[in-house]
């Protein structure tokens, strides 16, 4: 996967290089689909949400030809997407299934509260713990399990998002996307076949095998692909899991309309190229298609791509020559 971004991009390498193929280790997938996002809330006052949480140790493909022992919320990385509206009241029950290894619980940002639910929630094998919290204050925020050693349950999985709506909500999109990113740490690099085995010392030396999107490398590529039409406005909720790196979030070929940076919703940035999203943090970002063609989402710190961090946007509608033409021997000349 080298030269992917050098001055003949043909029919953008870097999609190529992440066409990725191969007998799969695992028949179960991890990946949670993006377009799981809750319906935007319509109600003009105060509700009780509820969130049901299953905490569950599988194995499921990481890469073609590899598996990992995954730790999730709900089956599947990241854990679901919840929607709620500031002043709610958010019910949080966590049940951690019996034939699991280790204890889990649930911290969210979005919490005031000891722990961010954390102490409340934690969980042996075989037992449900619950809490409730108001949702004070709008915005994106995550969620992890925070079980020592939090970085490892993090790393292996155990993260998500829930969106708290400011009053009147966000202003309507026409598709909204769910996509957060994390790092795996295995013995084996990268490429090896088999189940990969858990890597503590490169975790807490920082020294990620695998980069993934949605749980697993090439996820949003081959298994679940974003997918838009030329005209519409995307809405994409991002977050990062970590549990230790953070992203240069981008889209390769747009611009970003807007964004709400930190996660938050009062203030909005237009015209943004990339948007730097630590570990633990969030962006809503809007982007509007002019152009058909598959739009790449990486993390613009580009090693990241070597080891398996992409997705893929395919977007599709009538060429539009006024603002992009790739018509061999008749390019437009651009003024200095």
């Amino acid at each position: 996967m080298r030269h992917l971004l050098g001055s003949t991009v043909s029919a953008f390498a870097l999609a190529a290089a992440i066409a990725f193929t191969g007998a799969a280790a695992a028949d179960v997938s991890i990946v949670r689909d993006p377009t799981e996002v809750p319906a935007p809330i319509t109600r003009s006052a105060p509700a009780t949400v509820t969130i049901e949480l299953q905490t569950v140790e599988r194995v499921a493909e990481l890469n073609d030809g590899s598996s990992f022992r995954y730790w999730t919320f709900n089956d599947q990385v990241p854990g679901p997407l919840t929607r709620a509206r500031v002043g709610d009241t958010v019910e949080v029950t966590l049940t951690n299934a019996e034939d699991s290894w280790m204890p889990h619980n649930v911290d969210f940002h979005a919490v005031t509260g000891p722990h961010g639910g954390g102490m409340a929630t934690m969980a042996l094998p075989g037992e449900t713990k619950s809490f409730s919290f108001k949702a004070l204050k709008p915005g994106l925020y995550v969620y992890h399990c925070a079980t020592p050693t939090v970085a490892q349950h993090i790393a292996n999985g155990m993260y998500g998002m829930i969106l708290i709506e400011p009053e009147g909500g966000l202003p309507a999109v026409d598709r909204e996307f769910y996509v957060m990113q994390g790092e795996i740490y295995t013995v084996e690099p990268i490429g090896t076949q088999g189940e990969l085995t858990e890597d503590y010392e490169a975790l807490v030396n920082e020294m990620p095998s695998h980069y993934v999107f949605n749980g697993k490398v090439g996820g949003l590529v081959k298994d679940k692909p974003l997918e838009a039409k030329v005209g519409e406005t995307v809405r994409l909720y991002f977050g990062v899991g970590g549990p230790n790196k953070t992203s240069s979030f981008h889209v390769i070929g747009e611009i970003f309309d807007r964004i709400y940076d930190l996660g938050g919703v009062h203030a909005e940035t237009l015209d943004v190229q990339t948007v730097t999203v630590a570990p633990g943090g969030a962006v809503i970002a809007d982007v509007t298609f002019e152009v058909p063609g598959t739009y790449v989402i990486v993390d613009h710190a580009l090693s990241r791509v070597e080891k398996g961090l992409a997705a893929h946007i395919k977007v599709e509608g009538p060429a539009n020559y006024e603002v992009f033409d790739d018509r061999e021997g008749e390019q437009v000349t651009l003024a200095d």
